[in-house]
């Protein structure tokens, strides 16, 4: 029987991470000051290393690839069948800026050897320090001649749009847009299940060998379709009052939650994902799972239907970020005609 899947996190150590998924997200972190990514959701089954797999419950140890592929209809419902769980959702703590990045819309994406999908994204921002920024989209009137000149000028920043970050800021990243995290964001990612990136601009920076990152200036550059600045998005409250969406693309559906006592998602043959932010979410008694708590995530499958969770006073007020597919992503990644969202 299929019930709430509980994943155990898959960490990413990079020299831009830090240790702050212990104060942000609770987390119990091994040794090390570079956590740098914590893979929540994730489904990409040519590498052992980028697979879910399930922490607690009957289905403990099975990965996700293998739910979808033998158990597609019990998991997404009304959007199976489905190669592989074309989304991807990390966290991502970014003591130092990362670097100035595009990826490619899902036409150029399917051109490479081997093809993938695009990447469209969006970031929630959890926490940041003072001074933190977000880099998202080029300036008015800066077109791609002009961002590759202030690149291999190692000027790059002259160009890009900036803004003072907040936490509760999401930030609507389409393939194709210029962007990089600064330093001091908490960040929560929910993207296309992509791995293709193109570093544009790396801040003059070397690392720790006293040489520079490799660029991609001419893929990258070509990449850029989407021009201007890129700004927070303004939520709009739901029919549901405890939600107000954050996104609507033709990749994923991104909500921020507030419940009360008691709140209910599901029956509508689809799966939702979960990540607690503040607070504790009780699952129904007849789980035998324990709650989950600040920095904990959950997908529920399509087939369990609609479950009601509960928040005690003693909790606090809880806060919820939530993720589920579209009505455009009812057939297998490879026989879709992706839309890019406005």
């Amino acid at each position: 029987m299929m019930h709430p899947l509980l994943f155990a996190p898959i960490y990413r150590r990079y020299i831009w991470g830090g240790r702050r998924f212990a104060t942000a997200l609770g987390r119990n972190l091994p040794p090390g000051d570079d956590y740098a990514e914590s893979w929540e959701l994730v489904d990409r089954p040519k590498r052992a290393d980028e697979e879910s797999t399930v922490a607690r419950g009957p289905l403990a140890g099975s990965t996700l690839g293998t739910l979808v592929r033998e158990r597609g209809g019990e998991l997404l419902g009304k959007h199976a069948p489905q190669r592989s769980f074309p989304l991807l959702f990390k966290f991502l703590d970014a003591c130092r800026d990362l670097s100035v990045q595009v990826h490619p819309d899902d036409a150029r994406a399917a051109k490479l050897s081997p093809p993938d999908l695009g990447k469209t994204e969006a970031w929630y921002v959890v926490d940041c320090v003072p001074g933190s920024r977000v880099y998202a989209g080029l300036q008015a009137g800066v077109d791609q001649r002009r961002l590759a000149e202030a690149i291999r000028a190692g000027r790059c920043e002259e160009v890009l749009h900036s803004f003072a970050a907040r936490p509760g800021d999401c930030i609507f990243i389409p393939a194709g847009t210029v962007h990089a995290i600064g330093a001091g964001l908490i960040v929560a990612e929910i993207q296309q299940s992509s791995d293709v990136t193109y570093r544009l601009y790396d801040w003059n920076r070397t690392g720790p060998d006293g040489k520079s990152r490799p660029l991609h200036i001419d893929a990258g550059v070509e990449a850029v379709t989407h021009l201007g600045p890129v700004d927070p998005l303004r939520p709009v409250p739901l029919a549901d009052p405890a939600m107000r969406r954050l996104v609507t693309s033709d990749y994923f559906l991104f909500d921020e939650v507030r419940p009360g006592a008691d709140w209910s998602i599901g029956g509508d043959d689809a799966c939702h994902f979960l990540a607690v932010l503040e607070g504790t979410l009780h699952l129904d008694d007849a789980w035998n799972l324990p709650p989950l708590t600040r920095g904990q995530t959950m997908l529920l499958p399509a087939a369990i239907g609609r479950q009601t969770l509960r928040t005690v006073p003693s909790d606090g007020q809880a806060k919820l970020l939530h993720v589920m597919l579209p009505e455009a992503c009812d057939r297998p990644a490879g026989d879709r005609e992706w839309r890019t969202a406005p």
